[in-house]
């Protein structure tokens, strides 16, 4: 008896212990957001977040991580497809750095993409002269976009193509289905739940960039300015008030996300 009730009381405990990491660690600083954003009332709220240059920050975050998360839907499926299907030398050191962007400050990312770039590189060089610079502009913080975000579909991807049962594909193979007949009917319907989930998780990280694209972005109000790094500002300006009403736009967008992601991963285990 008394051996039953000390372990339904660490039980307990544990589970006590848990929740009150979780609350601490993210429900707590989620909620003051919340309530910073609407210190001032709902008025002050609304100002904040239709202020011009608020609303421009967060269309054109939007608008580039939107760009951003396309691309990587379709290099990362390609990198995700060569990867599984393929034996070559060097593919394990490859796979490996997939997942660079996750180990690597942002800021360094960012440092990285200016190098490469920049008006004093080759890139850079030979984009001036057609008339398309890329760093601080548009460009640039789509790549910025596309380095931190890189790993998110090639690791959705990659598992789905490991539990793959190959005797379907063989069977199209069989009945005379050509390769592109059965990538488009057999094997891209059983990537398509790891392609839709990490670019969706790709869009919500390319919407809260900030080391990497503050680096490359120029910062200019209105058309190179993001909002991470209008947040920035906003705070820089003592107003936080403003700062933390942009963040709770950015933060309500990352959670239906992130709620989308679960609901269809849970859809599809429960098949």
């Amino acid at each position: 008896m008394n051996a039953l009730f000390r372990g339904k009381a660490w039980s307990f405990g544990f589970r006590t212990a848990i929740m009150l990491y979780f609350v601490c660690l993210i429900v707590l600083p989620i909620t003051g957001i919340y309530v910073q954003s609407f210190s001032d009332g709902i008025g002050a709220f609304l100002e904040s977040v239709f202020d011009p240059l608020a609303w421009k920050a967060v269309l054109l975050t939007a608008k580039l991580a939107f760009f951003a998360t396309v691309i990587n839907m379709v290099f990362g499926t390609i990198i995700g497809w060569v990867l599984i299907r393929y034996t070559f030398p060097g593919r394990r050191l490859l796979n490996s750095l997939v997942d660079l962007p996750f180990a690597l400050p942002t800021a360094v990312g960012g440092l990285l993409i200016l190098l490469l770039l920049g008006p004093g590189s080759i890139v850079g060089e030979w984009a001036e002269k057609l008339g398309s610079p890329l760093v601080f502009h548009e460009p640039a913080i789509v790549i910025a976009m596309i380095f931190v975000t890189f790993p998110f579909v090639i690791r959705g991807v990659q598992p789905l193509l490991e539990e793959m049962d190959k005797s379907q594909e063989e069977a199209a193979y069989t009945m005379g289905a050509s390769h592109a007949r059965t990538f488009l009917t057999v094997i891209f319907p059983s990537m398509l739940p790891g392609i839709v989930g990490g670019a969706m998780l790709a869009f919500s990280r390319g919407l809260a960039e900030f080391g990497a694209v503050v680096l490359v972005a120029g910062n200019i109000p209105g058309k190179t300015l993001v909002a991470s790094v209008y947040i920035f500002g906003e705070i820089e300006s003592n107003n936080p008030q403003g700062a933390a009403a942009v963040s709770v736009i950015l933060l309500t967008l990352s959670f239906l996300i992130l709620w989308t992601v679960n609901y269809l991963a849970t859809r599809r285990f429960q098949r």
